[in-house]
């Protein structure tokens, strides 16, 4: 390989081998305010290029064209420059190639996580789901992001492609806060939750998305919206909502855009809000096929008042048993209580789902409940994939996280929507049998011995003989007290630290009078997932740390258990 020449002796070196037309994105800042940070290109000429960052309490986002590729070099003076995030990737194949990270600190990197399957972010922080959706073939997803450590601050929008669902490449960063935040970094705010659809006037999508500014006057939070052509790099955006509609006495909450075709050929919108009724889900539409203005505000499309919250978050209404045009057409309404309380067991966030008919301008509730017991699937979008409805949740609760608090997180696996008569199946997507890498038991979990896993990564399946049988599945985890049990009241995850007593008692994890006959466990680094009798419960716990669970035991009444399979799951 040729030598690099000219790098200053000291200096930290990055080498890299770049194909012709690669980009590289970086975001670096300067260390002190006496002197601009800057990053210094190599090749085996010399140097050919520089980029600088003045501004020492925020990230600068650059971009660099190496047109000649080859290899390259990056180079700069840790003393006077901070180096976050460096990746590259060549614009006419990344939805093929994806991007390839080069540089991380330890404050941003992803954790190394051995045959773990669910999706994470390739450095930094992650919460909500956005924009996810079919485009050019192919399942996208787009989520809140925080690119330079793994604690919340500023959003931008990340972006990941698949052909599963459960594969992902990931992609550039797709939308970045605006230039107010980058030179104001006392502000907090960013790209907030969205959604994206297909353009109908062209190719590409068109993404819909909050941007915050916290303390601005008079509106913290209006709406945004933005196409791409490419499918991987976002115009300007445009604001479509500059203000909250008047009369409705609404807190500054006013957030997360779902647009999607009503019945009656309408683009829609759902927005979130609070008012002193409580949380309401507000609807507005447009005439406009493009979705790119004449929007009107409709009215309050749901308004919750069971549970006390700040505000609901993340609305999303699609149909789940037969086409949006059809009037007999059940739609599901899904929202997060942000802040709510189930006071009965003490878990927060919840996020609800509702069954009902859509008329394109109200919402008739048929039934509802919970979307998952265990609340760590929270943010939970869906979309219909060819007939068929998918979703996907942040695998983490505003409860256990918050501005301060590092916090790798992940998405839940996904799920598909059905009915079922009156009741609702949720379960993973048929695709996740494919990860399934080798069975590792078939008698010993039934016979109530100890399996010992080989990595973090399994799923258990079990049948009882009768619906509501007891039974205790404990995990063998090193630093916390995990386990799932069905008993009189019902179905629960139970879960609590080994080091230490909790006082009051933490949040009970139940799915009440469950009656369970056959459940499905997935386990992974950090999380706990669990599908009852063909996904009619659902409930998903995270579990602070990456340290495996170790080993399982079943334990039952001889006969209770009629099978039991144990698999090790890798991508």
């Amino acid at each position: 390989m040729p030598a690099i020449s000219g790098v200053p002796s000291g200096h930290k070196a990055i080498e890299m081998e770049l194909p012709v037309n690669a980009v590289l994105h970086l975001w670096l800042k300067a260390v002190t305010l006496d002197e601009p940070g800057s990053v210094s290109l190599y090749s085996v000429n010399g140097k050919f290029g520089e980029v600088q960052a003045i501004n020492a309490e925020e990230n600068s986002f650059r971009i660099y064209h190496v047109f000649g590729g080859g290899i390259v070099t990056l180079a700069y003076d840790t003393a006077i420059t901070s180096l976050s995030v460096a990746y590259w990737f060549t614009p006419s194949d990344v939805l093929e190639t994806g991007i390839t990270v080069v540089h991380t600190n330890p404050a941003n990197e992803p954790p190394d996580l051995p045959d773990g399957y669910h999706f994470r972010p390739p450095f930094g922080w992650m919460n909500d789901p956005n924009g996810f959706g079919r485009f050019g073939g192919r399942p996208h997803l787009f989520y809140q992001h925080y690119s330079h450590g793994r604690i919340w601050n500023n959003m931008h929008w990340g972006h990941a492609v698949s052909p599963d669902y459960l594969r992902w490449r990931h992609l550039p960063v797709f939308l970045f806060p605006s230039e107010e935040l980058s030179v104001r970094p006392d502000k907090r705010g960013g790209a907030f939750s969205g959604s994206a659809i297909a353009r109908p006037d062209g190719p590409g999508l068109r993404v819909f998305f909050t941007e915050k500014i916290a303390d601005r006057i008079p509106e913290q939070e209006i709406q945004l919206t933005a196409t791409s052509a490419d499918l991987f790099s976002a115009g300007a955006a445009d604001v479509l909502l500059p203000r909250r509609p008047d009369g409705e006495g609404l807190t500054f909450d006013f957030r997360d855009p779902y647009v999607f075709r009503g019945p009656d050929g309408l683009w829609k919108m759902l927005l979130g809000s609070q008012s002193a009724e409580g949380g309401v889900v507000l609807l507005y539409e447009t005439p406009d096929n493009t979705a790119a203005g004449g929007w009107t505000y409709v009215g309050k499309l749901y308004i919750e008042t069971r549970y006390e919250t700040s505000a609901l978050e993340c609305p999303c209404l699609l149909p789940v048993d037969g086409d949006a045009r059809d009037p007999s057409t059940r739609w599901a309404l899904i929202y997060g209580l942000m802040n709510g309380e189930d006071k009965e067991t003490g878990r927060r966030n919840l996020t609800m789902i509702d069954i009902g008919w859509f008329d394109g301008r109200s919402f008739a509730k048929s039934f509802g409940r919970e979307l998952d017991f265990g609340t760590d699937n929270y943010a939970f979008q869906a979309f219909v994939d060819g007939g068929t409805p998918v979703g996907i949740g942040w695998l983490g609760n505003w409860a256990d996280t918050g501005p301060t608090i590092d916090f790798p997180s992940a998405m839940s696996l996904p799920r598909t929507l059905s009915l079922d008569g009156d009741e609702l199946l949720t379960p993973p997507i048929g695709a996740a049998e494919s990860l399934r890498a080798r069975m590792i038991d078939r008698t010993r979990l039934v016979a109530g011995q100890v399996v010992s896993l080989p990595h973090g990564a399994a799923e258990i399946v079990f049948e009882l003989a009768e619906a509501g049988s007891e039974f205790r599945l404990e995990f063998d985890h090193p630093e916390v007290r995990l386990g799932l049990s069905q008993h009189g009241e019902g179905l629960e995850i139970l879960h609590g630290f080994l080091d230490r007593t909790e006082e009051p008692p933490g949040p009970r994890y139940i799915a009440k009078a469950a009656g369970a006959k056959r459940v499905r466990v997935f386990l992974d680094y950090g999380s706990l997932e669990v599908f009852a009798d063909g996904g009619r419960l659902a409930g998903t716990k995270r579990i602070a740390g990456f340290e495996p669970v170790r080993a399982l035991r079943l334990i039952a009444e001889p006969g209770a258990v009629t099978q039991a399979t144990v698999w090790s799951l890798r991508l």
